[in-house]
């Protein structure tokens, strides 16, 4: 059964949706292989007398059939395939010989020479499965694995699309700034995008890899004229949609995280546009954990409350309820609230929050500029001041700011 250049393995797809699957040992290889036997939509029979926690779970939900013996010839009776991992060696050999007298595939934990099939290392991105056999070689199959799998995903593997596609939208968090931080999913759709629209606060570094075809536009210099700025910015993905082309509007953190995105969605459903919305890493939690603040920790806080503070407290048009925040004894995290956090910081006293109260920016967050400013609500106006503490930073207010020290890289 070896793999040589003159009797390669032939590699195959299963289609084992509604068939008979039988595992044959519930440990630690049962645990990696079942999830994708499951998928599969296989009717997987698990004998074993005993199982990990995962699998038990498994079995519990339903997902499998759980005989709690060891096997006993005659198990893999109406089997298209199996799973041999058990731990005993003997079990395992008596299983193997069933399966190759009723011409069962059968794939062997403890004996690949033994198996009458190979798992491959297998991954998945966007409809596409790549699967990888290196003969007696699996840390460099799963390496070739992801090597393909990340090359799909980054786009830096190009695998285009030949049939016709609809014009769509996709509105992609970039997260915090690190452009490591944004998703998969995120960075697969810009690889495929034909127009970016991407606002400052995005992962900038990440538009220098972009194929030169692809056409970028600063959402702050679109020409407003008589529009204001975010029906403009609504407009210019409209009209680049139905132009026929595939459009990423790259923003900051999350979409939906005092982002808009919820604007531009309603706007592209009202136009007939299709839009998908990728979630992104908040600032809100993501910068104070680069600058070793954890928003919550066991026995200091356990919840945390998210705000706009680009609208001063006294400002009519402030949604936000200063006076109950005040009275929380967990985290507060601010957002957009450098300008406006002296007086931020005077509401919160003025409704009894302690002005010894620890708080820290932390300003560019998870970029190579991170760097942390530490205040209390009672000398943060003068500490801004001093350390001339600039847009964008995250601000967080609460006991969890004191703790640590914990070292952190940007």
């Amino acid at each position: 059964m070896a793999e040589n250049a003159e009797h390669p393995a032939y590699p195959v797809g299963l289609r084992l949706t509604g068939r008979r699957v039988v595992v044959i040992g519930g440990g630690q290889v049962a645990q990696r292989r079942l999830p994708a036997l499951i998928a599969a939509g296989a009717d997987i029979t698990l004998v074993s007398p005993s199982a990990t926690p995962s699998v038990e779970a498994m079995a519990e939900a339903g997902e499998i059939t759980w005989t709690r013996r060891r096997y006993e010839d005659g198990d893999l009776a109406g089997a298209w395939y199996a799973l041999i991992a058990a731990t005993d060696p003997e079990a395992n050999a008596r299983a193997s010989a069933e399966a190759e007298r009723n011409r069962v595939w059968c794939v062997r934990s403890d004996d690949a020479e033994a198996a009458t099939a190979w798992t491959p290392a297998t991954g998945r991105s966007e409809g596409v499965t790549v699967a990888v056999l290196t003969g007696h070689d699996p840390r460099r199959s799963a390496a070739v694995r992801d090597a393909i799998v990340e090359g799909l995903r980054d786009g830096s593997i190009a695998a285009p699309h030949h049939r016709s596609r609809t014009p769509f939208v996709a509105l992609v968090g970039g997260g915090p700034g690190d452009p490591d931080l944004i998703t998969v999913r995120g960075r697969r759709l810009l690889a495929e995008a034909d127009v970016v629209v991407a606002d400052r606060l995005g992962p900038r570094d990440l538009l220098d890899e972009l194929p030169p075809h692809v056409e970028v536009i600063d959402a702050a210099k679109i020409p407003y004229g008589r529009f204001m700025a975010q029906e403009a910015i609504n407009n210019a993905l409209i009209e680049h949609a139905k132009a026929g082309k595939s459009v990423v509007r790259l923003k900051g953190g999350d979409p939906f995280v005092f982002g808009r995105g919820m604007e531009e969605a309603q706007a592209l459903a009202e136009a007939g546009i299709a839009c998908t919305v990728v979630p992104g890493i908040s600032s809100s939690i993501s910068v104070p954990g680069a600058a070793g603040i954890p928003v919550t920790h066991r026995g200091v806080a356990h919840e945390f409350t998210v705000v706009s503070g680009h609208v001063a407290p006294d400002d009519p048009r402030s949604l936000v309820d200063w006076a109950s925040l005040a009275k929380l004894t967990g985290t507060l995290v601010i957002l957009m609230g450098v300008d406006k956090i002296g007086a931020i910081a005077e509401a919160l006293m003025a409704h009894g929050k302690a002005p010894d109260t620890p708080l820290a920016l932390v300003q560019e967050g998870t970029t190579a500029s991170q760097r942390r400013v530490d205040a209390t609500l009672a000398t943060v106006a003068r500490r801004v001041a001093e350390e001339d503490v600039r847009p964008p930073a995250v601000i967080v207010i609460g006991p969890v700011v004191a703790e640590g020290p914990l070292k952190t890289t940007a």
